[in-house]
């Protein structure tokens, strides 16, 4: 019976009956997604209920890839909360891309000890390669056409970020830059907007991929938030005349190696002050004041207070709403955390290529879960107004 059963889904796959085989399956999918919905909110579609415990808000369209084909359909929103049916499997792609570089590292030989274990466990063997190129290839196509997306509206937040992994490279295992650009829109929404791998961090890496950002549509940069590296700086005053935030995470490890252990605490405590301040001129103030009581018994550490004033307190003049989010990278770790727990598990990348693979999936899955979020990572009451579009900077209501 199950031989007939698998011949007949062969059967129906490879003939016109494949439409009607798709649309029964979006039929019943959306049917279960509505049920759903319906037990989340506490009323069906349109109902008036006193026992309605959300509100709906509309639908957003997703490509559901089948056995029998891509499937269209329509996830609904809520107005609270969030909802995503399960039978999408969210880490699907993640998934198949980390094991689709496995399985290539594995037939090219260059796997670690590790990734053969891994690999046998997975039940694995055998691996063809042509297995493996359709497998690549499929996941190929999907984050290519995510990364070289348009980039549309205003972005006045960017958070740029980087991450070092080991690849094969003409016999050589080097290390080389992942970077990972986000950013927030005149919308208040958080979107990934593009990746790249390089040999390091020089200005001339990060000038090209900024380059390739406003190539894809990206402006309306006003603050680009990273870490200290050479070259970033006079990168985002040229390409996107942007102001640069210099992450205070960072900056306050490398200021309290100059205070000694014995006085890193105090110290903390003194810069903290200035980023309690209400506005940009008071915080500056207060910088300065910290900076002039330390002088005498710790120069070098005034000389760098000195130095890292603007970069460090550029957030500052931005809205106060935004100020926890800006004024480091930290927005970027939730991601790079997890770009970390799965390029460990391959350890040494066969090629660049896959690198991409693998890291492509992770934020075009990221950048997925973002998109069914209710909640805006900014309101857009508070972001309107830096926008450079006149017509989104207008009041709601006219006064």
């Amino acid at each position: 019976m199950t031989d007939e059963m698998m011949n007949l889904r062969t059967l129906v796959e490879k003939t016109p009956d494949a439409d009607l085989l798709r649309e029964m399956i979006g039929f019943a999918a959306q049917r279960l997604m509505e049920l759903e919905v319906e037990g989340q909110t506490g009323a069906a579609y349109g109902e008036k209920s006193p026992e309605r415990l959300v509100q709906r808000n509309g639908y957003r369209d997703r490509i559901w890839e089948t056995r029998a084909g891509a499937v269209e359909l329509r996830i609904p929103k809520l107005r609270k909360g969030t909802y995503f049916p399960g039978f999408l499997e969210p880490r699907r792609m993640a998934e198949k891309a980390l094991t689709a570089v496995v399985q290539e590292a594995y037939v090219q030989g260059v796997s670690t000890r590790s990734v053969d274990d891994l690999v046998q466990a997975m039940g694995m063997t055998g691996i063809s390669k042509s297995q493996v190129s359709r497998l690549c290839g499929e996941i190929d196509d999907k984050v290519k056409a995510f990364l070289a997306r348009p980039i549309e509206g205003d972005w006045p937040y960017l958070w740029i970020d980087a991450t070092y992994v080991k690849v094969r490279q003409n016999g050589r295992i080097v290390s080389v830059a992942v970077i990972i650009a986000v950013g927030v829109n005149n919308d208040g929404r958080r979107e990934v907007l593009g990746m790249d791998v390089g040999p390091s961090e020089a200005e001339t890496f990060w000038t090209a991929f900024l380059r390739k950002l406003a190539r894809r549509g990206l402006r309306g940069v006003k603050l680009v938030v990273s870490d200290a590296h050479e070259g970033i700086k006079a990168t985002v005053a040229k390409v996107l005349n942007a102001t640069w935030q210099r992450c205070r995470v960072h900056f306050m490890r490398n200021a309290l190696a100059h205070a000694g252990k014995s006085g890193r605490r105090v110290v903390s405590a003194f810069i903290a002050t200035a980023f309690a301040q209400d506005d940009a001129e008071a915080a500056r103030a207060q910088w300065r004041r910290v900076a002039d009581q330390l002088r005498p018994k710790v120069p070098k550490l005034a000389a760098f207070l000195d130095e890292a004033e603007t970069d460090v307190l550029a957030y500052m003049s931005f809205p106060a709403a935004h100020r926890a989010k800006l004024h480091s990278t930290n927005p970027l770790e939730r991601v790079n955390g997890e770009i970390k727990r799965r390029t460990e598990v391959v350890g040494i990348f066969p090629n660049e290529d896959a690198i991409i693979r693998l890291v492509g999936a992770i934020l075009l899955e990221q950048n997925d879960e973002w998109a069914v979020q209710r909640g805006r990572y900014m309101t857009l009451e508070t972001i309107a107004p830096l926008s450079d579009d006149p017509i989104v900077g207008l009041p709601a209501v006219a006064g």
